[in-house]
């Protein structure tokens, strides 16, 4: 009996955001023979995106590596705001990286919208109390049956009913 090889364990791409992300990535680079060829660029530029992280923390949270060919880098910002600042702090940056083993010779920003928000804000849910519910449905039953307050009467019983339920 032949057993098959065992799958490779997946490994997060350093510098991504999202570990399980990373790990879905990975696995879906190493499926395809071409794909795989990605592979190493990947780990590349998460090693990029770790290392300008680490030089600058206070300000790289919101940035990104876009590309990094002949010896230059290229970097998302979400907002001329942060581009401004960031330009200050470019020398310091280049800096940090040669030191690390990246030739860079020059560092571009280009502004760009923001990443989507992870999470959806939760919505807030209306709670009434029990008086309310019922102030609403006295104030229905107190108002006099006309054309011009037979919807608001029909709304104020359905909020009431809704509320009771």
């Amino acid at each position: 009996m032949q057993s098959s090889p065992p799958k490779p364990r997946p490994f997060h791409i350093f510098g991504t955001r999202n570990r399980q992300t990373s790990f879905v990535a990975t696995d879906f680079l190493r499926g395809n023979d071409r794909m795989a060829s990605l592979l190493p660029a990947a780990n590349r530029m998460a090693r990029l995106q770790a290392d300008c992280a680490a030089a600058l923390p206070a300000l790289f949270g919101a940035c990104d590596v876009i590309s990094f060919q002949e010896s230059v880098l290229v970097l998302a910002v979400p907002s001329s705001a942060l581009a401004a600042r960031l330009k200050q702090m470019l020398p310091k940056l280049q800096t940090a990286l040669q030191g690390r083993g990246w030739g860079v010779e020059s560092i571009r920003l280009k502004v760009q919208m923001a990443r989507a928000a992870d999470e959806k804000p939760q919505m807030r849910t209306l709670e009434l109390p029990p008086t309310a519910v019922q102030a609403f449905e006295e104030l229905a039953e107190s108002l006099p049956e006309t054309t011009q307050n037979k919807e608001l009467v029909a709304a104020l019983r359905a909020l009431a009913a809704k509320r009771k339920a």
